[in-house]
């Protein structure tokens, strides 16, 4: 087995740490920036924030999304919130109350100085924001307003009503617009990133696809910044937009970035259920609902009376019932997982039995209908244009469904990976929130990576590096292009009878099932057996339409469909091996009498790392032990 890994943690004490960093980088002068070309793959929080920073400090940016717009990225579905700690209430929150329950709410798998940093820096976005014009919700006396989210008992949560990420991406992409019409940006709309290029050991390049030509591309740089979000998609249903996936970053762990705690995957509880076969998405209805939502099923099974029908003392209203200490507001896995338990004992509403009701009725009488319309207007117009069905005058019904994953390429505190020169941001990292993601945390980090840390660790590694002269004729390049035609043509080669959407489904259907919301040992290894058999199917009897040089859906569904057949079968292997419950990673034989996740501290306090090999080879394990010396390592409990 390889050495742990090294995370390059800064000495002193957790609130030192990235001050001593900062005094210690090595800086580039401001003349020298505008020598350095920087690619930034994905235009989301993440990468736009980090394009736009950059830009401005003077390096020239290039930056690449596979939308017609930067705009588009998958970050604008965010509803509910982003996190800070400002303590604007006056209710009790500090600095360290939000790093606490983020390590907390993470089942304490996730580094300490990292999410430290966090949220020291979480105070700077809002300012960030709000002078770029983000129109955040205030209260009557003109000040920002708060309000909670799971895994939390402080107002820490800013918000644009129910278009938060919306406006934040808004903010983002016009610092963007302003650095591209000053031409320090150069914008590469509707592109797909298909290889890295690895020039003596460093990250100089990418080749890209042109979406609507067909045509291969090559870019160099002196560093390449990965931001392209998480691989949700895999599932086949999820919340995530369509065209995420995981590509790029299955590309970078080919060519030899490790991939980091692959099997964690949040399942986010308080999404529209599946409602037929044939459905591509499901939709997230933001977890801000649950703060004045209450979630209940009936106490008797095969009640069939309206929900208005139904009288309190026959309603189980059974996260308030189970944890007091925080209601409804309950980290997004244990509301998940309840809901689960509910509806597989026979409890659940509406025509499939797999729902559970949000129900607002009690807030409406409270607040008055005008107060929640102000709070979460949009977000009931959504729900009743989906399901016909009025939130105002009877509950949603809601169900978990595949949400964020925690797991994505291994970096170190200065979010590189472990090919120097390739940075990760967002949630295309693993680096800040262990086995689960708190609500409006995934803003937070996307902007706190982009905004507020890259410019140091990015800037420390180009003043320190000698990188080779090259450019886009050199042998990598042509390796990496030849290796990503010759693959596509390979799978317009194969004509064979069943469509790319059949066998997402069927990976979805293995993955939802088996390393899904809990997971057994015999159920892990009948999935590794079931999707090295589908990938081999897959690659023989696969059809896709069309031709490689034009505008083809088909051939890139197709290409990432590839990509999760491999990153299926290693999130099963990750979740086989860690013998223990945390967070959204639930293993049925490891929990506690009252159902709770139960934790292997002696044996799994470390990050997985899995190195590829090589095709048909299994993956080497590596890790990260985790040090803790600022929290005590506690049962998580929220009753």
């Amino acid at each position: 087995m390889a050495p742990p890994l090294d995370a390059k943690i800064p000495s002193g004490r957790l609130q030192e740490k990235w001050d001593n960093y900062k005094n210690a980088i090595k800086l580039v002068t401001p003349a020298n920036k505008r020598k350095f070309t920087v690619l930034v793959v994905g235009t989301g929080l993440a990468g736009g924030s980090a394009a736009a920073t950059l830009a401005e400090l003077g390096y020239h940016v290039k930056s690449f999304c596979i939308q017609d717009s930067a705009r588009r990225a998958h970050s604008i579905a965010a509803q509910g919130g982003i996190n800070a700690a400002k303590n604007y209430p006056n209710d009790g929150d500090t600095m360290y109350r939000l790093f606490y329950d983020t390590v907390k709410g993470g089942d304490f798998r996730a580094r300490e100085a990292n999410v430290h940093r966090l949220a020291e820096v979480s105070v700077n976005i809002i300012d960030q924001c709000v002078a770029q014009g983000v129109p955040f919700e205030r209260e009557y006396g003109g000040l920002l307003d708060n309000r909670s989210f799971g895994g939390a008992q402080v107002s820490r949560t800013f918000y644009a009503r129910g278009q938060t990420g919306q406006q934040l991406l808004l903010g983002a992409y016009n610092a963007m617009s302003r650095q591209i019409g000053a031409g320090n940006i150069e914008m590469f709309a509707r592109r797909e990133m298909h290889d890295l290029v690895v020039i003596d050991g460093h990250a100089r390049g990418i080749i890209t696809r042109d979406l609507v030509t067909g045509k291969m591309e090559r870019h160099i740089g002196d560093a390449v910044l990965l931001c392209t979000g998480g691989y949700g998609n895999i599932y086949y249903l999820s919340t995530n937009a369509k065209n995420s996936n995981a590509t790029a970053a299955w590309r970078c762990y080919r060519r030899g970035a490790l991939f980091a705690n692959p099997c964690m995957t949040q399942i986010h509880p308080t999404c529209i259920p599946v409602s037929g076969e044939y459905q591509s998405k499901l939709t997230l209805m933001s977890e801000s609902l649950r703060n004045d939502g209450r979630i209940w099923v009936p106490k008797n099974q095969g009640d069939a009376r309206t929900p208005g029908d139904i009288p309190e003392k026959d309603r189980d209203y059974f996260l308030e019932r189970k944890y007091p200490s925080f209601g409804n507001l309950v980290p997004r896995d244990i509301a998940s997982r309840n809901s689960k338990y509910v509806c597989d004992d026979g409890l659940g509403v509406g025509e499939s039995k797999l729902a559970v009701f949000l129900d607002f009725r009690d807030s409406i009488e409270r607040l008055g209908k005008d107060k929640i319309t102000e709070r979460y207007g949009n977000l009931f117009e959504m729900y009743e244009r989906i399901t016909g069905e009025n939130p105002y005058r009877v509950p949603m019904r809601i169900y978990p469904a595949v949400h964020y994953t925690m797991g994505g390429l291994w970096v170190d505190y200065e979010l590189q990976s472990t090919i120097p020169g390739l940075f990760v941001l967002g949630e295309a990292n693993f680096s800040d929130h262990g086995a689960n993601r708190l609500g409006a945390s995934a803003l937070m980090q996307g902007l706190a990576d982009g905004y507020f840390i890259i410019p140091y660790t990015l800037g420390n590694y180009l003043g320190g590096s000698s990188l080779v002269q090259a450019d886009v004729t050199h042998d990598a390049f042509v390796g990496a292009e030849n290796d990503a035609t010759s693959r596509i043509y390979k799978l317009l080669s194969i004509q064979g009878s069943k469509t790319v959407l059949d066998y997402h489904r069927d990976l979805g259907r293995i993955m939802w099932d088996s390393v899904g919301m809990s997971r057994t040992k015999e159920e892990l290894t009948s999935a590794i057996d079931q999707i090295s058999a589908l990938r081999d199917e897959f690659w023989q009897n696969v059809r896709v339409p069309g031709e490689a040089t034009f505008f083809n859906k088909y051939l890139e569904y197709v290409t990432r469909l590839a990509d999760f057949l491999e990153l299926g079968e290693l999130m099963a292997r990750d979740a086989l091996l860690r013998e223990e419950s945390c967070g959204g990673h639930f293993r049925e034989e490891h929990q506690t009498p009252e159902g709770e996740a139960l934790r292997n501290d002696e044996e799994f306090t470390h990050v997985s790392a899995w190195e590829y090999k090589g095709d048909d080879i299994e993956p080497v394990f590596q890790k990260e032990e985790l040090v803790f010396e600022n929290v005590e390592l506690t049962t998580r409990s929220y009753k």
